[in-house]
């Protein structure tokens, strides 16, 4: 594995107890410049893993706890005239920042969650005909409850393709969770992680050279088959877009550069494939009665694709 990335993986695993392939997916989106749906129940680490990511690399980290009465401009920020100057002044609302935690984002309203569209695909936030851009870099970490649907508002499907993964924590095993307990016993597990463990800087430096790894025509004649095969099924209705398409071409990048490989074998295309295309596609009846989840219709998918040999 990468030495930075390893740095960083042991950095965040001061905080966060055994969920390796979870943090190394949530890295693997952040050197692809992607955002993450954390989906899962209350209470299994996902604030913490948000935390424990920023400040593990010295980034600036806000949290928004969505509800219904929440404001755009809670988000974006908003403009107001100083008393003192007559000039109107900019006051940054919490988007601005390295690492934002949307905190139950489908308890926002339709107008909120769309603020954050411009936010997540631009990285800039435009406001009172000026364009300010984000720092760098910028990523959004939104989580909500699966289980819990009352008075929440269901993300649209355009938004949901604007995350560049889903994952989800899980529950600890109970030898994790005794780690967990002796953790906690005296402090917030935060107060681990005393310093960086990697600049922001370096991630940076980093991302550039995931984009120089190489990927075969084989490999990426085998991403564009396993998008084909989702928009031709008839047990799913909305299939994975191009948008979903490039989202695994860059983290199958991701994982190759992740393990000090400088080119992508058709395991890493594999290995992403769920977090990455399985929040994209809509299920028909027949698909929810024969797979029951969009998770085990992609696996039904990879199953159909040929993998390329050689």
């Amino acid at each position: 594995m990468n030495n930075q990335i390893q740095a960083l993986l042991d950095s965040v695993e001061q905080v966060i107890v055994g969920k390796r392939p979870v943090i190394t997916r949530v890295v693997a989106a952040l050197l692809c410049n992607g955002h993450v749906l954390i989906e899962d129940v209350p209470g299994v680490g996902k604030t913490q893993l948000a935390a424990a990511l920023s400040r593990s690399l010295g980034g600036s980290f806000n949290r928004i706890q969505l509800t219904p009465d929440i404001m755009p401009s809670d988000v974006v920020g908003f403009s107001m005239v100083n008393q003192q100057t007559g000039e109107l002044e900019y006051r940054p609302g919490a988007a601005m920042c390295n690492f934002l935690l949307a905190d139950e984002i489908n308890r926002a309203s339709p107008k909120v969650q769309s603020s954050l569209l411009e936010v997540m695909e631009e990285y800039q936030i435009s406001l009172d005909g000026e364009t300010r851009p984000l720092p760098r870099p910028f990523m959004v970490l939104a989580t909500q409850n699966p289980v819990e649907t009352y008075g929440t508002y269901h993300l649209p499907e355009a938004q949901m393709d604007r995350f560049f993964m889903r994952i989800s924590m899980g529950y600890p095993t109970p030898e994790e969770e005794l780690r967990i307990l002796e953790r906690t016993e005296h402090c917030n597990p935060i107060a681990n992680i005393k310093a960086p463990a990697v600049s922001l800087e370096t991630i940076l430096q980093l991302q550039e050279q995931v984009g120089e790894v190489a990927v075969a025509d084989s490999v990426k004649a085998y991403i564009l088959a396993i998008a084909s095969a989702t928009r031709s099924m008839e047990e799913i209705t909305l299939g994975v877009s191009p948008r979903g398409s490039i989202a695994l071409y860059k983290a199958a990048k991701a994982n190759a550069f992740i393990f000090e490989r400088n080119y992508v074998t058709p395991g890493d295309v594999k290995a992403m494939a769920e977090c990455v295309l399985a929040h994209r596609i809509i299920l028909s009846a027949k698909g929810k009665t024969t797979f029951g989840t969009s998770q085990a219709c992609l696996a039904a998918v990879l199953e159909r694709v040929a993998v390329p040999m050689g």
